[in-house]
């Protein structure tokens, strides 16, 4: 038998590399870029085969355009729906300035994304309505009816509610700043979360609400009832401790020490 004759392995890889050199290369259809490999050499990109153009590649996910946003109606300024009859009635993405809903029947209404600024809905009944990612900026709420209302995500920034019934009212997530509720009647509400920064909240009734993680730093309580409220994890300030009855109310550690100091006491 005649073994072949073995090739030091430096000179096979010089005759593969001659080989190699030695086929034509077809010329890519674009310019080549060096790719940084750190290895000196120029290497071509991958080019995958052409598809035919009566199958197109597929569009994927991140290719396809995004859905444009819905169109917001241009606002309504200064309409009248004083007395109007409108129960049940759906809006979406309605913008209303200076408008008048004075003792309107707007029970069961759906707000989804609507802006109302400067409104008055005094002695309107908006009993059982449902309001999501709604905003009501400077709205009068005087004597209105929100029995049953639900806002979700909503901003009621700086709107009054004086005189207005507020039981039961389920608020999640919802901009109370610079509300006035002066003797708001919200006993057992369900506040945990919402923001009532620097609200007023002089005389309200706050007794066995919710007030989770509420922020009513800046607020005015003087002499409101927050007893047997669950305060715990609220922001609120040490002067509210003296100017509330928070008799019974359930706080946490750092509120009690606040407590504590706000009455004098030194803690150790």
């Amino acid at each position: 038998m005649v073994w072949p004759e073995r090739v030091p392995a430096r000179a096979a890889g010089r005759r593969r590399d001659a080989s190699l050199a030695a086929r034509p290369v077809p010329a890519p259809p674009g310019p080549v870029r060096p790719l940084p490999y750190g290895d000196g050499v120029t290497h071509r990109p991958f080019l995958p085969p052409a598809r035919p153009a009566d199958h197109p590649e597929p569009a994927r996910s991140s290719d396809r355009p995004a859905e444009p946003p819905a169109a917001v109606e241009p606002p309504e300024v200064g309409a009248d729906y004083s007395f109007a009859r409108l129960p049940r009635a759906r809006w979406e993405r309605r913008a209303f300035e200076d408008c008048d809903f004075t003792e309107a029947d707007l029970r069961e209404l759906v707000t989804v994304g609507c802006t109302f600024t400067r409104c008055d809905f005094g002695g309107a009944d908006l009993g059982e309505s449902h309001h999501t990612a709604s905003a009501f900026r400077s709205c009068v709420f005087r004597r209105t009816v929100l029995t049953g209302g639900t806002f979700e995500g909503c901003s009621l920034l700086g709107s009054s509610f004086e005189g207005a019934r507020l039981r039961p009212l389920r608020l999640r997530e919802t901009d109370l700043t610079l509300a006035a509720l002066p003797g708001a009647d919200l006993r057992r509400v369900v506040l945990s979360g919402v923001r009532l920064r620097e609200a007023d909240l002089f005389q309200a009734n706050l007794s066995h609400a919710d007030l989770r993680e509420a922020d009513l730093g800046g607020a005015r309580l003087t002499e409101a009832n927050l007893s047997e409220a669950d305060l715990r994890g609220a922001l609120i300030d040490p002067a509210a401790f003296r100017q509330a009855t928070v008799a019974g109310a359930r706080v946490d550690a750092a509120q009690a020490i606040t407590f504590a100091a706000a009455h004098g006491l030194v803690v150790d």
